[in-house]
């Protein structure tokens, strides 16, 4: 047995992260968690991650969910959507879009893929064209390799000469611990 002297706010924080990794909390508990270790313990979302065992991406696509009007937080804590929807409704700019959209998926029982495909089509975003040509199991096997390191969505258009990589980023946040991911800092 280990013990350790710690003063009332480190208790304090031990019992929060504690606490976070329980499995039976809800999203919008986990996030609400997350937000006090940040505001109350001014901790990163490196070092949020760290504590809680989670990825810093997920960390901070967690907290994001508490950007969501209250109307669509209460629909996910009541469980009538997913924490999948709500990440999709937050690609949406305004309360008043993410409302409608959500009006929608309620009444329409859109699954998270049907969700995202709404938000896309409403946000003015066109669906991307299939590819003429196969994609390269190679290729393929980069872009899962790089998303899993760098904890995000990444596209590698490969060709003759060259190409492109596209690393999606979702905040200022992420583009800095991805920055400092690639650039070992």
């Amino acid at each position: 047995m280990i013990v350790r002297n710690v003063t009332e706010t480190e208790r304090l924080e031990l019992a929060l992260i504690e606490n976070v990794q329980r499995a039976d909390l809800s999203p919008l508990e986990t996030a609400e968690a997350y937000r006090q270790l940040a505001e109350d313990f001014h901790l990163s979302h490196d070092e949020i991650s760290a504590r809680v065992g989670k990825s810093r991406v997920s960390v901070t696509n967690t907290l994001r969910l508490l950007k969501l009007p209250a109307t669509v937080q209460q629909e996910l804590a009541e469980g009538r959507i997913s924490e999948g929807h709500a990440r999709a409704l937050l690609a949406l700019n305004s309360t008043q879009a993410q409302l409608a959209v959500l009006q929608a998926v309620l009444r329409l029982g859109l699954n998270v893929r049907q969700t995202e495909e709404l938000v896309r089509k409403y946000s003015g975003i066109k669906p991307e064209k299939p590819s003429e040509k196969p994609v390269d199991p190679e290729i393929k096997a980069i872009e899962e390799r790089l998303q899993e390191s760098l904890g995000t969505k990444v596209v590698l258009h490969h060709g003759n000469r060259g190409g492109t990589l596209v690393i999606h980023y979702y905040s200022d946040e992420e583009l800095s611990g991805l920055l400092a991911h690639i650039l070992k800092e």
